[in-house]
């Protein structure tokens, strides 16, 4: 089975770097407590490495 990821936005991004606000919305998330599932792959772990004190990550099964 494929693994997936839960990715909830649960700090706002006002204070945050304009390359992370750019990473939180190429996430797909846009207000706080919102909740997306990603694939887990390299890009997408990359991604929310950046922005890592921003969101909440737990794993999913497909």
């Amino acid at each position: 089975m494929a693994k997936n990821l839960k990715v909830t936005l649960v700090k706002s991004t006002i204070g945050a770097l304009k390359d992370q606000q750019a990473t939180v919305a190429a996430l797909g998330l846009h207000k706080i407590n919102h909740t997306v599932i990603k694939p887990d792959n390299p890009c997408t772990r990359g991604m929310i490495f950046k922005v890592k004190h921003l969101v909440k990550v737990e794993e999913v099964d497909a």
